[in-house]
């Protein structure tokens, strides 16, 4: 696609800040997730702090050539459950976090020796277009349930559940899609390049005058948004006032460091068996992500900066990431859709949003406002931005000769294992559908790999003239000149 800013190019100070302030909006909605669903401890905050972390350090070992950020990953959420499983001390659970994510980052730095040692060839060869294509689209395809579902979903709790009637929060939501797909197709240069952040702010504002009439006539269906953030926002040690404009996060290593103590060999066990499976299976959607964004920018990220220095990045920033804020990190596909559609790859914004969401960890305030976005207003970016990377994945299948059986059999596979949701469980350990896809489609693609490729039909010949036809007829001219 063609590309306003390349991945070298460096936008202006203030067109900067704005840029990286949508890519920390794409992905902050689920990086500040994977924290609240674990709970035990870990914040918001700290997990915007290690995602900013951990983008850097993966920004320095791409040698600043992949526009990606690196957010919490759901892929982790039961490794992570099961370091405070049986009961233990929240210190001792603080630091299984980190060791797990710490095995995880060494399977990746493993893996990455192996590829430096013996080339990537032999990956494109495991995962051609056919096979890359259909799991990428999975990956956002597999998302859509969780746009559709915060789509019809509103932020005000009462006694019974959320408050907000499913067609206010509908309406707030495509108040929000309907901005960023008008901004980012009629729009002006700039208002193309930050689509995201209008609809959002678009979303939040109609989402806000709807929760100011509910809360002044006492109508419950249309308050969507908490306000209850801005007089007080939580934290471990207790209730922090908005007063206090900075705080400094909760970071994971503290009481992580408290724990030590308590460590033993069979906790250690515990944690390897739930964090090193997992990375393997990561590590094919690491895969995919790349691929992706490689056909986005025109670049191939596997041979330059090269796919063992992607997986040293992620590794080493998933390790340093999860030691501020207990996350394992990974490459977002809302980053590389908001690349995708706005058309900006600069580096430079990734580095740019990963010190943004360093700073604003520590301002109470902007974490409380991010926290307070309702769901709906997110389900509405997150339609347009999980359905281009299900898109993405489509445009990849347009290289692939889908007249032949074996591509059709493999796209196939994966597409319908993927959307239908089949995954494994060992233990602790669980198989996402598309990794599951991913695998079936591999094997799929190995089975048939023996096919033959029909031979092209020879062209016919052109016809030459028969030289005995042509003598009678020379004879009978001869003839009748004679006559003549």
């Amino acid at each position: 696609m063609k590309l306003t800013y390349d991945i070298a190019d460096k936008p202006k100070g203030g067109q900067l800040v704005v840029f990286a302030l949508q890519q920390m909006l794409a992905i902050l909605a689920a990086t500040i997730a994977v924290p609240m669903i674990i709970g035990n401890g870990l914040t918001p905050a700290a997990a915007m702090f290690g995602a900013g972390v951990g983008t850097i350090v993966y920004w320095l070992f791409t040698k600043r050539k992949s526009p990606v950020f690196l957010g919490s990953s759901f892929a982790f959420l039961g490794s992570m459950a099961s370091a405070f499983a049986g009961g233990v001390s929240m210190q001792l659970g603080m630091l299984g976090l980190v060791l797990g994510a710490a095995l995880a980052g060494l399977v990746y730095v493993v893996i990455a020796l192996v590829i430096k040692a013996v080339g990537v060839e032999w990956l494109n060869r495991l995962m051609p277009p056919v096979v890359i294509g259909p799991t990428v689209a999975i990956i956002g395809l597999s998302l859509a349930g969780n746009a559709v579902g915060d789509l019809q979903t509103g932020d005000v709790k009462g006694e019974e559940g959320m408050l907000a009637s499913p067609y206010a929060a509908i309406i707030c939501g495509l108040i929000t899609l309907v901005t960023v797909m008008v901004c980012s197709t009629y729009g002006k240069k700039m208002m193309k390049l930050i689509p995201f952040i209008l609809g959002i702010l678009a979303g939040y504002a109609s989402a806000a005058i709807l929760t100011l009439i509910g809360n002044a006539a006492d109508i419950d269906a249309i308050k969507l948004v908490d306000f209850s953030v801005f007089k007080s926002y939580m934290m471990p040690d207790g209730e922090v006032a908005l007063s206090t404009f900075l705080s400094l996060p909760s970071f994971t290593f503290k009481e992580a460091l408290k724990g030590t103590g308590e460590l033993t060999g069979s906790y250690f066990a515990t944690i390897f068996a739930a964090y090193v499976p997992v990375a393997f299976v990561v590590f094919a959607e690491h895969v995919a992500d790349h691929k992706n964004l490689s056909s986005i920018i025109g670049k191939d990220l596997l041979k330059d900066p090269g796919l063992s220095n992607t997986l040293l990045g992620d590794g080493v920033g998933s390790m340093v990431g999860a030691v501020f804020g207990g996350c394992p990190n990974t490459t977002y596909g809302e980053s590389i859709a908001c690349v995708a559609i706005t058309g900006n790859a600069s580096s430079i914004t990734i580095f740019a949003a990963a010190i943004g969401c360093i700073l604003f960890s520590f301002i109470t305030p902007l974490v409380a406002f991010v926290d307070s976005i309702p769901a709906c207003v997110m389900g509405g970016v997150c339609i347009a931005l999980y359905g281009f990377i299900a898109v993405s994945g489509l445009k990849m299948l347009q290289q692939v000769d889908l007249n032949k059986n074996r591509n059709l059999f493999v796209a196939s596979v994966i597409l319908i294992a993927g959307i239908g949701g089949l995954s494994l469980s060992f233990g602790s350990v669980t198989i996402t559908e598309i990794a599951a896809a991913l695998i079936l489609g591999i094997l799929t693609n190995l089975l048939l790999s023996r096919e033959k490729d029909e031979a092209p039909a020879k062209p016919e010949k052109a016809a030459v003239p028969n030289q005995q036809a042509k003598r009678p007829a020379a004879n009978q001219q001869r003839k009748e000149k004679k006559k003549r």
